[in-house]
């Protein structure tokens, strides 16, 4: 999905720097093949960049290659193409000017994208069920992602400079609570676990929540509605 031209022009309409990897389309792969410029970096690896415009695309775009030597001792991350035997390459698109070896070492740096993967899957089932009907799948996903967008909202408001914390140890240490339905009097009581840490330790917590301002970026707010909250001068 994120190789798409409406996305890429979205993101490019509100100047937002992307860095996305290239779907390999037979175009791609022979423009790839041919590409005489490199950067060598040791005797593996190798950095070169060409532009192209695509089929459907509106515009020409900047694209990223790293060629990485296939050896025996150690699996090559990428594609193998036919044309250029012996080495595996992989693509980028991106509107960003810095050069091709940096940009690639940024998106090594893309960190903890897989981790929170494992964590969709492991701690909140996003690969445990699957419905008869294709929406009510789609629909049991969606909802695993929103809460999982909810709990990253909840991580920054509460706590901010805290590291961060998994789902599953949210779920154990904040949301989980031992508890016993009593009376005092007339009264219903509900007795909290004094591990739990009760009001004391979840009201600032909650506090916190209530008052947090969203910080979604202006470059994110469409242009006719930037129109129409600018001030008005005279």
């Amino acid at each position: 999905m994120g190789f798409e031209e409406a996305l890429l022009a979205f993101l490019e309409q509100r100047r937002l720097a992307y860095l996305v990897v290239a779907r390999l389309t037979s175009r791609l792969k022979r423009r790839a093949a041919v590409l005489q410029q490199w950067q060598e970096l040791d005797e593996n690896y190798a950095v070169g960049e060409f532009r192209l415009r695509l089929l459907g695309w509106s515009v020409e775009r900047r694209f990223v290659v790293v060629r990485e030597r296939v050896r025996e001792d150690k699996e090559a991350v990428g594609r193998k193409l036919i044309d250029v035997p012996g080495y595996t390459f992989r693509v980028w698109v991106t509107n960003r000017v810095e050069p091709a070896l940096e940009l690639w070492r940024d998106y090594n740096g893309r960190a903890t994208v897989e981790q929170r993967i494992e964590e969709l899957k492991n701690d909140l089932s996003a690969d445990g069920f699957c419905t008869q009907n294709f929406w009510a799948t789609e629909s049991a996903f969606l909802a695993v992602l929103f809460t999982f967008n909810l709990l990253s909202l909840y991580q920054q408001a509460a706590a901010p400079q805290a590291s961060y914390r998994q789902p599953a140890t949210l779920r154990t240490a904040v949301f989980l609570c031992g508890a016993i339905l009593g009376r005092a009097g007339r009264q219903s009581v509900l007795h909290l676990s004094a591990c739990w840490g009760g009001l004391d330790k979840h009201k600032p917590l909650l506090e916190l929540v209530l008052s947090w301002k969203n910080q979604t970026s202006p470059k994110l707010v469409p242009p006719e509605d930037q129109l129409a909250n600018a001030p008005c001068t005279i």
